[in-house]
């Protein structure tokens, strides 16, 4: 009988119950068969984030708070709100601006880590370079569709380091059709040093530029990493 009851377990992929049921020591049968299925559904879940953790590629973190000084909310963002990652719900993009060891790296990671751990959602982090590439490599090899399928599935898309690298002219014709893909359908972070009036520097072409900056400041929010001051802020939401 242990056989059988191992021999269904496997043809049914109940992995935890097949390795694991002869060691609940639950005389009463249906509290019994809740504890399996009930540590069936926890390895389940386990794995699931497991292996949505491997995709999302994510940069490793200390594990120390964020400190949020010096950070500056957009209207209607709290800490708690950022963090809690609502704007994914509601499809919403965040860009966010400072000079380089601001922070903007550490936050977009421990959104992306919440997103995945207390709501199990589709996340992917790129530096916007690598993705660049990536998009170069897979139109060389015909496989760009299937990059495109797996970014269209996402709900989280995070572009770090916006302005450190100009990119080819195919590449940045490429990552803007990817954010037109993304555009009001799932939500992207963009971490960057480079106000949007400087943005031509990296896409290099001012009408892509444009094109690139409309769709993502449509239903999106500026945090700003470093004091900068309300003057500041003023020209970065102004596309030219």
């Amino acid at each position: 009988m242990h056989e059988m009851i191992q021999e269904y377990a496997k043809r049914l992929k109940l992995s935890w119950i097949r390795e694991n049921f002869h060691t609940v020591n639950i005389e009463d049968p249906q509290q019994y068969l809740l504890t399996l299925f009930e540590k069936e559904v926890e390895q389940r879940e386990e794995r699931k984030i497991n292996l949505l953790f491997k995709k999302a590629t994510l940069p490793n973190v200390s594990g120390n708070p964020f400190d949020w000084t010096d950070i500056q909310l957009g209207q209607g963002l709290s800490q708690e709100s950022v963090l809690e990652g609502e704007f994914i719900e509601a499809k919403e993009n965040m860009i966010f601006y400072g000079g380089v060891g601001a922070g903007k790296t550490y936050l977009s990671t421990l959104i992306g880590i919440n997103a995945i751990q207390k709501y199990g959602k589709r996340v992917k982090f790129y530096t916007v370079a690598s993705l660049a590439n990536e998009l170069l490599e897979a139109n060389e090899k015909g496989t760009l569709t299937g990059l495109f399928n797996r970014i269209d599935k996402l709900d989280l898309l995070i572009l770090d380091e916006l302005g450190y690298i100009p990119l080819h002219k195919q590449g940045a014709e490429l990552l803007f059709q990817v954010i037109s893909m993304c555009y009001e359908k799932r939500s992207i972070i963009i971490t960057t040093n480079l106000q949007f009036g400087q943005w031509n520097h990296v896409f290099g072409d001012p009408i892509l530029t444009e094109a690139v900056v409309d769709r993502l400041i449509h239903h999106s929010h500026l945090i700003l990493f470093g004091g900068e001051s309300k003057r500041m802020k003023e020209s970065m939401m102004m596309k030219n």
